[in-house]
C-alpha cells in the first residue's frame, strides 16, 4: 500500500513495535493528527475468539461516557403514537410504510435503527439491506423495544452497537481528535470494560489480544492492554 509523504512523516513519530500506555498513547495521536478536520478516533481490538462458532461471538452495546461526537441520525420503525413518541425524543425520522419503502429503494441516511416489537414482522425483509450494515434491529442491542423514548435518547447520547468482524475484531469510532485527553480515555475504557464482561465462555487462552487506536487519517497506535482496564 502507497502512502503519502505527509503520512510517512507521522509514521515516523510513531514507534509501531511499542504498546503505549493508554493516556500516552491518547496524547500521541492528538499529535500526529494533522488532517484540516475534526478526525474521528478510532479504537481496534482484537479478541482471542473464533466468531465462525456461534459461542464465541461478541456483540453488544456501550454508552460512551462522552459520546462519538458524531451526530446521530435515529431512524424509528412505529405505527400510531409510539411514532410521536419517537419524533418528541428527538428521533430524526419515525414512521413505518413510507420508510420501509425507502429503505428498499436503497436509502440509508442514518445511523440507528429502533423498532418496536409489534412492527418486526413488517420490517424482516428490510434484513439483507439493514443487516450487512449492522442496522437491523436486534432485541440484544436494545434497538427492539416498547420503551422508544429511553432507546432513543440513549443513542442520541453516545450509545453504539457493535459485533466481532469475521477476523475477531471489534472497530468503533471513541470519539474525535478535538476531545480532552482525559474524555478519550474515558471512553476507551468504557468500550474495553463490555468487551471484558461480554467474554465467552468458549473463549480460550488471551481474550485481549491487541489494542489500537488511529485517527481518521494517522498511524496506528499500540495501546497497552493493562492501561487500558477500568
Amino acid at each position: 500500500m502507497k502512502h503519502s509523504r505527509r503520512y510517512l512523516e507521522l509514521m515516523k513519530q510513531v514507534d509501531r513495535e511499542h504498546e503505549y500506555p493508554l493516556v500516552e498513547g491518547v496524547q500521541l495521536l492528538k499529535k500526529v493528527a494533522s488532517a484540516k478536520f475534526d478526525e474521528s478516533v478510532e479504537l481496534s481490538i482484537n479478541l482471542g475468539v473464533e466468531p465462525k462458532y456461534a459461542d464465541q461471538m461478541v456483540r453488544g452495546t456501550v454508552i460512551l461516557p462522552h459520546g462519538t461526537g458524531k451526530k446521530v441520525r435515529v431512524l424509528v420503525f412505529a405505527q400510531g403514537e409510539k411514532v410521536k413518541e419517537a419524533l418528541d425524543a428527538g428521533a430524526d425520522y419515525a414512521g413505518l410504510e413510507e420508510y420501509i419503502q425507502k429503505v428498499q429503494d436503497g436509502w440509508l441516511d442514518f445511523d440507528v435503527v429502533i423498532a418496536t416489537p409489534d412492527v418486526m414482522r413488517h420490517i424482516g425483509k428490510l434484513g439483507r439491506v439493514l443487516g450487512p450494515h449492522g442496522l437491523m434491529p436486534n432485541p440484544k442491542t436494545g434497538t427492539v423495544t416498547q420503551d422508544i423514548a429511553q432507546a432513543v435518547a440513549d443513542s442520541k447520547s453516545g450509545k453504539i452497537s457493535f459485533r466481532v468482524d469475521r477476523y475477531g475484531i471489534i472497530h468503533v469510532a471513541v470519539g474525535k481528535v478535538s476531545f480532552e485527553e482525559a474524555k478519550l480515555v474515558e471512553n476507551v475504557k468504557a468500550m474495553v470494560a463490555t468487551l471484558v464482561k461480554l467474554r465467552p465462555q468458549g473463549a480460550k487462552g488471551q481474550y485481549l489480544r491487541k489494542i489500537t487506536l488511529t485517527s481518521t487519517q494517522g498511524p496506528g497506535i499500540k495501546i497497552e492492554k493493562q492501561t487500558a482496564l477500568a
